[in-house]
């Protein structure tokens, strides 16, 4: 398969980097990096083992790359305003979007580009970092769960669950665990239960995951929010079972000292991704008739935070 991908960063570079590393062509869009990756290439340290890429496909502008079988839109969903120009270039007829992205509906505005049927959505469980120019360094995890977009009401068709079955094994032959499934906004609110906990956290509290375990108070405070995500995504018609509350613990207890990317966008003055974390979690509560105060409290702080 042919692959773009669009945001070079933690994500898009590691994903990226594996595909490139396992024979797939792959072909990226950079900004800032651009420069030095064509001239130094795409380093990426990780427990699958280290590797250099000395030559790699990169492009400053879509216009310039090929029409590909998959785009990867992997950059921060702040801007996702820029798709309208990034996207068309590279979507033949046959082409589809897989949006790793954090968010509820995320896929939204990738659909609303390039049509409906066309688009897929992938959870990632990862903790990778950019360190420097064309250097990737993942921490640990990796897993994808992906499954067709079906839009805000969930029920538009999606690319079909052959097609999505070919791209996990695709995935799987880089080293990482992939999966598919058909509830991708069940899918979600599983990783917004540590997204909504922890995103938020870290900033609010600034502190890492670790530091916010260890203590007695944050730890309670975590797990009350855990809670909370888990019966608002329930009483919204996705039914996530109670000892997944003590599964995300201990998770995070497992976890190396790390900092969210919205903790990292935040002490960087970029924005934070608070809108589609929390804000579109809200407002599917809210079209229900669900509430969910511990959250929306969060997302007044973070919205009080940022402004500042």
């Amino acid at each position: 398969m042919k692959f773009a991908i669009v945001g070079t960063g933690a994500l898009g570079g590691f994903y990226g980097g594996l595909l490139v590393r396992s024979g797939q062509d792959v072909h990226f869009l950079m900004r800032s990096d651009a420069e030095y990756v064509k001239t130094h290439g795409l380093k990426v340290d990780t427990k699958l083992g280290d590797f250099h890429l000395p030559n790699v496909n990169v492009y400053t502008d879509p216009r310039d790359m090929p029409a590909c079988d998959c785009v990867i839109v992997a950059m921060k969903s702040t801007q996702n305003g820029q798709l309208a120009s990034l996207l068309p270039p590279l979507f033949g007829p046959d082409s589809i979007a897989l949006v790793l992205q954090n968010g509820l509906h995320v896929e939204q505005s990738t659909r609303d580009v390039v049509g409906p049927g066309r688009v897929a959505g992938g959870c990632c469980f990862l903790c990778s970092n950019k360190v420097g120019p064309g250097h990737i360094r993942h921490l640990d995890y990796g897993k994808i769960l992906m499954g067709p977009y079906q839009g805000m009401d969930d029920n538009e068709p999606g690319p079909s669950l052959e097609r999505l079955m070919n791209l996990r094994d695709i995935f799987r032959a880089t080293g990482i665990e992939c999966e598919v499934t058909e509830r991708l906004t069940w899918a979600r609110w599983r990783k917004l239960m540590w997204n909504l906990t922890f995103n938020g956290l870290s900033v609010i509290l600034d502190s890492s995951t670790d530091k916010i375990m260890k203590h007695p108070h944050s730890r309670a405070l975590a797990k009350s929010i855990l809670c909370e995500v888990r019966q608002t995504a329930t009483d919204c018609g996705h039914f996530i079972e109670p000892e997944f509350v003590d599964y995300m613990m201990e998770h995070t207890d497992e976890m190396v000292p790390y900092d969210s990317s919205m903790r990292l966008d935040y002490k960087a003055k970029r924005p934070m991704e608070v809108e589609v974390i929390y804000g579109n979690a809200i407002r599917a509560a809210a079209k229900l008739g669900v509430k969910a105060p511990i959250i929306e409290s969060m997302y007044r702080q973070l919205h009080f935070l940022a402004d500042r």
